[in-house]
């Protein structure tokens, strides 16, 4: 196999969402959002995709998307459960504290390392990034000897939902490469302004063009050893917390900071959408409608 390998996140509860909203049907064949993301790195030279889920969907997983992929693309499952990977002393207290959450997107990538063998790059299978975005990405990922990672930053303004708070990584971006990650966890319009609320109720006021994380990550797979340090760091400080999850852009704030990975921030003007809350879901269903009706997309992808 040569080319670029593509990771979905798609093992998250989507508690807010109220379902599975990985699977919900959006485009006019009965294609889910994360369809789209496929089809478009495809297009744009990747050559595997490795969905992350949960061994409790496999079935609808399968049945809904992989049923009707065929041949299109060649891809595997990677399991992310609430035991994977977790040493039996820090397993055996969540579970006396009862811990229901997940341990959150880096862990899911971690979960997935036996299957990438190649520059990857990680994605959600709620959010829509656009074939532009997957262009600049595949471009970089097959690069020869590559080293560095990459993002494709959006523009906070067009990552809101009107429905809810929604959580985006904040970047600080300085002579084209990420220098930190802020994850803020309620971010909302309050009517002219953009705003973060803190778990102390303090707001914080954002410029509409603050670039921001949507999990659309390139990384060389040599990045996983040290990924497993900082996974494990978690573990030991927060591993008793019941709620406490450990976000891949936190993951990528700390290996930037060790000066364990150079992240180059890949600019691409490409629309987002995604499915946040079930509100958002007649959203996603006409945007794609109108891509649909531009040729951008097929009526049915994999037709």
């Amino acid at each position: 196999m040569s080319g670029p390998i593509l990771v979905v996140l798609a093992a998250g509860l989507g508690s807010r969402y109220g379902g599975l909203k990985q699977i919900d049907r959006i485009g006019q064949g009965g294609e889910v959002l994360l369809d789209y993301s496929v089809f478009d790195a495809k297009r744009a030279g990747f050559k595997k995709v490795v969905f992350i889920i949960r061994q409790d969907i496999e079935g609808d997983f399968n049945d809904i998307v992989l049923s009707r992929f065929g041949d299109s693309m060649p891809y595997a499952l990677a399991f992310q459960e609430s035991d994977s990977l977790i040493p039996p002393d820090v397993l055996a207290e969540s579970r006396r504290i009862g811990r229901t959450k997940p341990w959150g997107t880096t862990h899911a990538l971690l979960c997935a390392q036996d299957c990438i063998d190649a520059p990857f790059a990680v994605i959600n299978a709620d959010d829509f990034y656009g074939k532009e975005a997957f262009e600049v990405m595949g471009e970089y990922l097959s690069r020869p000897d590559l080293e560095e990672g990459a993002i494709v930053p959006y523009s906070l303004r067009k990552t809101l939902s009107p429905q809810g708070t929604v959580t985006r990584g904040v970047c600080e971006i300085q002579d084209g490469f990420l220098q930190s990650v802020d994850e803020l966890t309620a971010i909302a319009k309050e009517g002219d302004r953009i705003c973060n609320t803190d778990s102390a109720g303090a707001k914080r006021e954002l410029g509409p063009n603050t670039p921001v994380s949507m999990n659309f990550w390139g990384f060389p797979p040599e990045m996983f050893p040290d990924l497993h340090r900082y996974f494990d760091k978690f573990l030991q400080t927060s591993g008793n917390q019941p709620k406490a999850e450990c976000y891949l852009p936190m993951a990528v704030d700390w290996l930037i900071k060790q000066k364990f990975l150079r992240v180059r921030c890949l600019w691409a003007d490409s629309e987002w959408f995604g499915v946040t809350y079930k509100a958002d879901k007649e959203s996603a269903i006409n945007r794609i409608s109108m891509l649909t009706d531009q040729g951008v997309y097929p009526p049915s992808l994999w037709g």
